[in-house]
């Protein structure tokens, strides 16, 4: 337990300098005084900063992708529509409550890292298959011509509160502020996906729905 305890520390404040600082401005040494834990230990548990580093990652995505399993599987007697919010909106909380690591994360994606991309590949590529089978399937016929444009949409817009730094070290690091802002928001992108739906009875009169 003190042995997932120090870890834990050592995680966290190795996440926070990540964010502030980037991988290659944070030194070993600067993670050890955030953590209050002595240098050599980082080494004993991580083998370094790299290793650090890929052991944050493995185990962020490794608990994010269960979470959406998890929550996939809870709702497969729901509508398709109820589950796809509901795994939206656990998605932006999951993401939110890891917040700088998330941010660090996106941030090394977008400046293409080869080590990052290399780690994060494989899991990406089940994030995408769980979150777009859902999608695809409660797409409305009418809208499957464009379906690749819209999940682009809809990725854009769980991606977006991670794209800028936004300041939510002062409103959002409690549990009550992040519920507030994931329903705030999700509400929001909720009403893009009840639209959506809206055109599965474009071309069908309301007799034929089922």
């Amino acid at each position: 337990m003190e042995e997932m305890s120090t870890k834990q520390k050592v995680i966290h404040a190795a996440s926070t300098l990540f964010f502030q600082k980037g991988f290659d401005g944070t030194s070993v040494r600067d993670i050890a005084y955030k953590a209050d834990v002595n240098v050599s230990l980082i080494s004993y548990y991580f083998k370094g900063k790299q290793g650090l580093l890929e052991h944050a990652v493995i185990h962020y995505y490794e608990s994010y992708l269960e979470m959406m399993e998890e929550n996939i599987h809870a709702y497969q007697k729901e509508s398709t529509l109820d589950c796809l919010k509901n795994l939206v909106f656990n998605m932006i909380y999951f993401r939110l409550e890891h917040y700088q690591l998330s941010a660090f994360i996106h941030r090394e994606l977008l400046l293409d890292s080869t080590f990052v991309r290399e780690m994060s590949v494989t899991y990406l590529a089940k994030e995408n298959h769980l979150l777009s089978s859902l999608f695809y399937h409660f797409l409305p016929e009418s809208k499957r011509k464009s379906r690749r444009m819209l999940y682009m949409q809809l990725q854009g817009m769980i991606m977006s509160p991670f794209n800028l730094k936004i300041e939510w070290d002062t409103t959002l690091l409690d549990d009550y502020g992040r519920t507030q802002f994931v329903r705030q928001y999700t509400n929001e992108l909720n009403e893009w996906l009840d639209f959506l739906k809206a055109f599965e009875y474009e071309t069908c009169p309301p007799n034929s729905r089922n």
